[in-house]
């Protein structure tokens, strides 16, 4: 028996949870998602106790026993509480900005960066050094930051660029100057 999958998902008093043989639908006070459930999973809720079970002892059902549990569990804790990603920004001169609800970015190109927010993220900018990208879609914002971070990765010789907060740069040496006489 998978150990993620047996895990029941409690469910906050806020939060309605609807579902059918094919999709499951979780609304709460931070926003509504839905998802599509495979032939495999069954769902079961008995008062705020939310359970997966999966159909048969098939390969793809305790594949994806584990990976539906956690993804609802995520979506019951995304319209509760939400979730949010923190990034850095390192280097001189390199600084974030908010124009609207647009994210502006100068990381030292000939042009600033701009980055439209998807649908239900935010962004927020402290110090102009570190970006808070937060939503109730744990996916989204996780994709939002990744594409923040790719447009200057951090680099490892003076560590400079975008990185997620706690996020361990290896540094490398550089060159070193010639040695010894003609």
């Amino acid at each position: 028996m998978s150990r993620i999958g047996k895990r029941p998902i409690t469910v906050p008093a806020k939060v309605q949870v609807t579902f059918d043989n094919a999709k499951v639908s979780v609304k709460g006070p931070k926003g509504e998602l839905s998802r599509e459930l495979p032939a495999n999973v069954i769902l079961s809720q008995d008062g705020e106790i939310l359970t997966v079970n999966r159909r048969d002892e098939s390969r793809t059902s305790r594949q994806l026993h584990g990976l539906f549990r956690t993804l609802v569990a995520n979506m019951v804790e995304g319209v509760s509480k939400g979730f949010e990603r923190r990034l850095e920004i390192q280097g001189v001169g390199y600084r974030a900005q908010i124009q609207g609800r647009n994210l502006v970015l100068n990381m030292g190109y000939s042009h600033q960066v701009q980055i439209a927010p998807p649908e239900g993220v935010q962004f927020a900018v402290e110090n102009n050094t570190n970006v808070i990208v937060s939503g109730y879609d744990k996916e989204v914002v996780g994709n939002t930051a990744a594409k923040i971070r790719a447009v200057r990765p951090p680099e490892p010789y003076k560590g400079k660029g975008i990185r997620y907060a706690g996020e361990a740069v290896r540094r490398k040496a550089g060159k070193t100057g010639k040695s010894g006489k003609k």
